[in-house]
């Protein structure tokens, strides 16, 4: 029988005001600053390793992925290097890349605005 594969999931909120930079839809309300409740969830893939049979440390994954969310709660995106176009799609990006190096088997970030219905996946291999 072949190893089971598994993921783990935790997830991390933050609120930070944005808007699209120079290039975004003309006369569109996103060009404007404005603020979103975000909520981020990174997904972390593996066999369970021994001796405690996990695949990862939850708290390990919970610490670093709330330590980003952190970084940017309460800020203005795009003053964030990486971030000076904070759409959804660049803002999972921005988790992968703070992520990945400590947690290997990070395949998928999916980042959500409960409030307004909107979410992005991001996998990854």
């Amino acid at each position: 029988m072949t190893q089971p594969e598994f993921e783990i999931t935790k997830a991390a909120t933050f609120d930070a005001a944005h808007f699209l930079p120079d290039g975004g839809p003309k006369g569109s309300p996103y060009t404007r600053m404005h603020g979103h409740s975000f909520r981020v969830e990174a997904t972390v893939r593996g066999r369970a390793q021994a001796p405690v049979g996990w695949v990862e440390d939850l708290a390990a994954l919970d610490g670093a992925l709330k330590a980003v969310a952190a970084s940017l709660d309460h800020g203005l995106l795009n003053e964030v290097a990486g971030l000076e176009s904070p759409t959804l799609e660049n803002i999972c990006l921005y988790f992968a890349d703070k992520l990945k190096p400590r947690f290997p088997g990070l395949c998928r970030v999916v980042l959500s605005r409960p409030t307004i219905g909107e979410s992005c996946a991001l996998s990854l291999s």
